[in-house]
């Protein structure tokens, strides 16, 4: 799910005008996609993770390892979490994600300025820990309104590399054909 995800958020941003690298490795770090466009008299730089998942389990954050440690439970355990190793398990994803050196080095390289951090979530486990992220300066933006700005076609451009993808997904539910009665 979370790569269809990806190609949806890259189509999307693609037909906003933005250049898009997906998939950038950075040592044994990943980012999901980076996209670049011309503003005016500047850049606009985005740094975007994708968390896509249709029936989420887990929280989109682990447990540091101390929270681990002193639980006794495995960082990506599911069981409810307190509010402490909530923002705990956040402040470090998010570092991760956005802040890692390596990572920053790159983008800087591609297109030195500020660079803005983003998240697109479909589905969550505990919607406090989406308001923890944005409170660390990361915009929130849901697939489901990228889904129906595809959907309405007011982009820039009409299409690219997914767009029958794109074009698939905006359709929307369809009707269920009638069985035959047995």
């Amino acid at each position: 799910m979370a790569l269809l995800a990806e190609e949806l958020v890259e189509e999307w941003l693609n037909r906003q005008g933005y250049f898009t690298i997906r998939g950038a490795k950075v040592g044994v770090h990943e980012i999901d996609l980076l996209a670049i466009r011309s503003q005016g008299e500047g850049l606009e730089r985005r740094h975007i993770e994708v968390q896509a998942s249709l029936r989420p389990i887990g929280y989109i954050s682990p447990l540091t390892s101390a929270d681990a440690a002193s639980t006794g439970q495995g960082r990506n355990n599911a069981r409810k979490r307190t509010e402490a190793e909530l923002r705990g398990g956040v402040v470090v994803w998010v570092e991760r994600k956005y802040a890692n050196p390596k990572k920053e080095s790159l983008r800087q390289a591609l297109a030195p300025g500020e660079w803005s951090r983003e998240l697109v979530l479909h589905r969550v486990r505990d919607e406090s820990e989406v308001r923890m992220i944005e409170e660390l300066d990361v915009r929130v933006t849901r697939l489901d309104a990228i889904v129906a700005d595809l959907a309405r076609g007011g982009t820039m451009l009409q299409g690219g590399a997914g767009t029958n993808f794109a074009e698939l997904i905006a359709i929307g539910p369809s009707q269920t054909a009638r069985r035959p009665a047995k």
